[in-house]
């Protein structure tokens, strides 16, 4: 009979942090990948959720070390994947310089790999929490780097999520039922990688997404794709021209997309960049040029177009593209 054995017992004083149930699973399913099939005896302590969280996603994150990803300090945010993965999110409130706070701060949701086969939109999401501090304005930025862990851990990376569904085509839109499955049939000739799902907010993924944008009440919604490299906006404001290298293409919207949901239904503004590469990220100075050039839309756009957009009747759903 071969001996029970014991592969780590973390120490609390180096490893601190408050031990939860999906750290415990996630840290334990973490030994068993890297050390076999040997039981493997629950650890008493578990380190931090940033370290959890990077161990498990940093790997399939271009250009982002693990050093990088623990900096950030991803924190779990109590809701899970369809797989039963944390979903993970951290909040930055970034201060104006003395003489110039702002009574509230605007408030800014930043997702990232809503799509798991679009790697560089996660790294960018998780690079640019390191410079949200920084940020020049009283801004509360919210961001879920990766959206769709499912997908992006896949032993092949996919953009649906562990059932299948394309979560950005799973937002309750008017006429969701209908249009939906229609524009997946025709339009898109029943291509499961863009599956909408059997019901409008049928993932939890999207529940999640969801009740950030009725609770948190964002202003302005940032959402990072790849590879199409354009820049793409919904809402009643004027848009960005550019960030970065990327000009404004706009590209319309789909039934259960995201930018409808938020930019058509809500009247919230919508930013939606689309990097040239899934796998290969823009160079450092890109990916900052394209940060400065965000804040300086916000600071000439936000929040003073937000108070005229919540005057206006909302535009009227066009035709899906």
């Amino acid at each position: 009979m071969r001996p029970h054995r014991t592969r780590w017992r973390p120490d609390a004083r180096r490893l601190g942090g408050a031990v939860t149930k999906s750290t415990l699973r996630l840290l334990t399913l973490l030994l068993l990948l890297a050390g076999g099939t040997e039981a493997v005896a629950e650890p008493r302590f578990a380190p931090p959720q940033a370290t959890v969280a990077c161990a498990l996603l940093a790997p399939r994150l271009p250009g982002v070390s693990r050093t990088d990803c623990e900096a950030a300090g991803l924190e779990e945010s109590g809701a899970f994947s369809r797989k039963g993965v944390p979903l993970y999110w951290r909040d930055v409130v970034s201060k104006a310089p003395p003489g110039k706070a702002s009574a509230e701060p605007l408030r800014v949701l930043v997702i990232g790999a809503i799509h798991g086969d679009e790697l560089t939109s996660g790294a960018l999401a998780m690079r640019w929490i390191a410079l949200a501090a920084k940020a020049p304005r009283d801004v509360h930025w919210r961001f879920v780097p990766v959206a769709n862990p499912d997908g992006l851990l896949a032993r092949r990376p996919q953009r649906t999520n562990a059932k299948g569904v394309d979560l950005n085509r799973n937002f309750r839109t008017p006429g969701w039922d209908h249009d939906a499955p229609l524009h997946w049939k025709t339009r898109a000739r029943k291509d499961p990688r863009r599956w909408p799902g059997p019901e409008a907010l049928s993932e939890p993924e999207t529940r999640f997404l969801n009740d950030q944008v009725e609770r948190f009440a964002p202003q302005l919604v940032v959402s990072i794709h790849a590879p199409y490299g354009v820049l793409d906006f919904d809402g009643p404001m004027t848009p960005p021209r550019r960030l970065g290298a990327l000009r404004l293409e706009q590209v319309g919207v789909f039934p259960g997309s995201l930018g409808h949901f938020g930019g058509l239904q809500l009247g919230l503004p919508v930013v939606t960049i689309e990097l040239p590469h899934a796998l290969r990220m823009p160079k450092e100075a890109e990916q900052r040029e394209m940060w400065a050039d965000l804040l300086r839309w916000m600071h000439a756009r936000l929040p003073g177009d937000v108070r005229e957009a919540r005057d206006k009747p909302r535009g009227k759903t066009g035709p899906a593209s």
